[in-house]
């Protein structure tokens, strides 16, 4: 059974796994090593998780048995116009296909709702087979972007958004 909780301060280093196992198969063949390397530091390092964990971004662990296999993150992006943004969300490639990511994805989308938020938002690169499943959880790309991250790295990514309320909500 998969076991969805709010992360803590210890479980930084099992977020810093996840990413560094999933990232590999994941964006290796569409950035390569280098600007992987460099993400993963900029991203992931304990200074920068840390920070985000106390400055409001909630991050869900997915444990199946004892084993941390996936996690999530998100934040409120514009308190004004209740907009949250799905930072990360990443399952180890041994669970996919079992539930982890979808089960993950609905719960920041209940909590989000649940907060009165009235859509989410994420980016996600545009060629990363996961657009697909932000697609089938109802996701629509908003807009394209090029996100110039430092040492001649971009993001070439989808902005994608699911409306929490509304008739194009699906809830």
């Amino acid at each position: 059974m998969i076991l969805l909780r709010k992360a803590k301060e210890s479980d930084i280093d099992a977020i810093q796994e996840i990413a560094r196992i999933t990232w590999a198969p994941t964006y290796v063949p569409i950035i390569g090593q280098e600007q992987v390397d460099y993400m993963l530091e900029q991203m992931y390092n304990k200074g920068v998780l840390l920070e985000q964990l106390l400055g409001g971004y909630v991050f869900l662990i997915a444990e199946l048995g004892s084993k941390s296999v996936g996690f999530a993150a998100y934040s409120v992006e514009d308190t004004e116009r209740k907009i949250y943004k799905l930072h990360k969300l990443y399952v180890l490639p041994e669970v996919h296909g079992k539930g982890v990511g979808k089960l993950l994805i609905n719960e920041v989308l209940d909590k989000v709702k649940t907060a009165g938020g009235s859509s989410l938002e994420l980016n996600v690169n545009r060629h990363n087979k996961a657009k697909d499943f932000y697609l089938s959880a109802g996701f629509k790309i908003k807009e394209t972007v090029d996100l110039d991250i430092g040492n001649g790295f971009f993001m070439n990514d989808y902005v994608m958004e699911k409306p929490l309320s509304g008739p194009e909500s699906g809830l």
